[in-house]
């Protein structure tokens, strides 16, 4: 049976303030970077310097798909052009090496065996279109993961297949139905979800043996000791599933501020397509970094 410690209106801990700061900038080398995660970023060092903390760069490099090297150079090129330093990262080292995820696959394998001990995950090999087009499985969110159907689970006390040397199958945590999450973001104030009706069981690791976001970000964050995650607000409902990962492994989670995101001249969020709005693009025509920042210190002031 899975073993949550389950009731109403738990509510998620997260480090305590008198620690000392550490905050991360956590790119995808999968495109250009664009205004967006610029900043974002800058929201993440401003808040890292006038706590007078840490700023670590993490190159989150797990999407073999769309990874590409000339994106990784562009990453680390276009971030110093605007003016950023960190204190840790890939091409300085630091006390929590390795920076690539790519190089921490044994701490995320370590970390789902834990799950798997604690029988809280189970395989699935469902696709996501069965899982879009089963009856009763609304939609999370446009760009979220679909509820996941209470009829495709398995039976909580079967027992499970153990994992293999190689994964070949998708794993999901199994949510604690009913319970209520809650934390406390920076920027919006209280947040709250109802596990099994806001969100549902959802991936950690991937049938081509690879760990989900959503477990390699909370891993991470948590072995690397961040106390603060700067992100957008698209991420408000991964944080909650984050949480639970936090939980689960015995981890206190960080604190979070999720950004307001930048949009187009139609309104739509930024995504790394927009080549226009790349910083790489904004270097080409002569754009000045020093504008872009200070434009951004006009708009937000000291309210970050």
């Amino acid at each position: 049976m899975p073993r949550w410690r389950t009731g109403p209106g738990i509510e998620q801990k997260s480090l305590k303030a008198t620690s000392p700061y550490r905050g991360r900038l956590a790119p995808s080398p999968t495109g250009y970077l664009h205004l967006g995660h610029a900043r974002t970023f800058w929201i993440a060092s401003r808040r890292a310097e006038e706590a007078g903390g840490t700023l670590v760069l993490r190159n989150d490099d797990l999407d073999a798909t769309r990874y590409r090297m000339d994106f990784a150079r562009a990453m680390f090129e276009d971030l110093r052009w605007l003016g950023f330093a960190w204190d840790e990262g890939p091409d300085i080292g630091g006390p929590h090496a390795p920076y690539n995820q790519s190089e921490r696959i044994a701490l995320y394998r370590a970390a789902l065996e834990r799950l798997h001990t604690a029988s809280l995950i189970y395989p699935c090999s469902r696709s996501r279109r069965d899982v879009i087009e089963a009856a009763g499985a609304p939609h999370e969110g446009a760009d979220d993961e679909p509820l996941y159907p209470a009829a495709f689970r398995p039976d909580p006390g079967a027992p499970l297949p153990p994992l293999g040397d190689r994964i070949e199958v998708n794993w999901r945590l199994r949510v604690p139905d009913g319970e209520v999450l809650e934390f406390n973001d920076s920027r919006l104030g209280p947040q709250r979800a109802v596990a099994g009706r806001d969100f549902g069981d959802f991936p950690v690791w991937r049938k081509d043996d690879c760990p989900s976001y959503q477990l390699a970000c909370a891993v991470d964050d948590a072995l690397m000791g961040m106390t603060e995650v700067v992100r957008g607000e698209d991420l408000v409902r991964s944080t909650f599933r984050q949480l639970l990962i936090h939980r689960a492994l015995g981890r206190e989670a960080p604190a979070y501020y999720h950004c307001p995101l930048v949009r187009d001249p139609g309104g739509a969020r930024l995504a790394k397509r927009h080549d226009a709005l790349s910083l790489r693009a904004l270097r080409a025509r002569g754009e000045a970094p020093e504008a872009i920042v200070r434009g951004w210190e006009l708009w937000f002031g000291k309210n970050v």
